[in-house]
């Protein structure tokens, strides 16, 4: 194998040059939205009109149609204009399409400590994500690196804090079915290797797990007919993504809401990755004990 060469970038501002300017970086992230580190997602829109309020930057949507973000560009530092245009732009767009789940994305040259502590005050009341993007020279190429500071805050432990409804094992297996429902505790047999104090709670829309009657939902189940889907809340990584992937295993998507990976299992597919699954779900437990 051939050994690379380093080459050193040079940092370059984009506010002083005269070359590359707000636009051009706008028009690179619309011609590839995923350098902005979001998933898998699409251009909607771009210099989309806001009535009474201006245009927003980009619209992108993810790949399932069912998330928005609504981008604003700003080269330089970030400032007090800015945080407020991409709040107002990120709430015209989900009252006025509240079937899909908007997050407002800030990308800036140089997202300061002092703007970042007033953005994270609105984290957890508005999805917001800010993202560093920089330009470097390499030889006479320019390249644009983003860096997530940032990221959307997860609003809660599904019903971790709310009311559950209660159900039952019956419940689930006319739901999907006695096979179906026997996956779960094939998978509460692997969590049992590193946390055996947990077992299966029955709630109306999920199973979930209880150490002593206590959620501890770091995952959860849907028994189908068909399957199974295993959600495991882990923070979203292009490493997880591959291993889950060369496993061969059905990954739905993920759920940027509840920051959950969904993988949909048949009976097969438990046995035949036990030790993937494993590492998996303990690697979720782990992040849970933690917090």
């Amino acid at each position: 194998m051939n050994e690379l060469n380093y080459i050193k970038p040079q940092k370059i501002s984009l506010k002083n040059h005269p070359n590359y300017d707000e636009k051009w970086m706008q028009e690179k992230i619309a011609e590839d939205p995923s350098i902005l580190g979001l998933g898998d997602v699409i251009l909607k829109d771009k210099e989309r009109i806001q009535p009474h309020a201006g245009r927003l930057d980009l619209l992108l949507q993810t790949s399932d149609s069912n998330g928005r973000y609504e981008v604003e560009i700003q080269l330089g530092k970030t400032d007090e204009s800015h945080i407020i245009r991409t709040i107002e732009y990120w709430d015209i767009e989900r009252k006025r399409y509240p079937q899909y789940d908007h997050t407002a994305v800030i990308v800036a040259e140089d997202i300061t400590s002092r703007f970042l502590n007033v953005i994270s005050l609105f984290n957890g009341f508005i999805p917001l994500i800010a993202i560093q993007m920089n330009a470097f020279r390499i030889e006479n190429n320019i390249s644009l690196v983003c860096t997530t500071v940032l990221d959307r805050m997860t609003l809660g432990v599904i019903d971790e804090e709310d009311e559950e409804e209660i159900a039952d094992r019956n419940y689930w297996e006319r739901r999907g079915t006695k096979s179906t429902v026997a996956m779960a505790d094939e998978i509460l047999a692997l969590i049992q290797n590193f946390a055996p104090e947990l077992e299966l709670k029955y709630n109306k829309f999920y199973i979930g797990l209880a150490k002593d009657g206590q959620p501890n939902n770091f995952a959860i189940f849907r028994p189908q007919k068909n399957g199974l889907r295993l959600e495991v809340r882990l923070k979203k990584s292009d490493e997880i993504e591959n291993k889950l992937n060369e496993a061969g295993l059905d990954l739905m998507d993920y759920d940027t809401k509840w920051g959950r990976y969904r993988i949909r299992l048949t009976k097969q597919d438990v046995k035949k990755n036990e030790e993937s699954l494993k590492i998996l779900l303990k690697d979720s437990w782990a992040d849970s004990t933690s917090s």
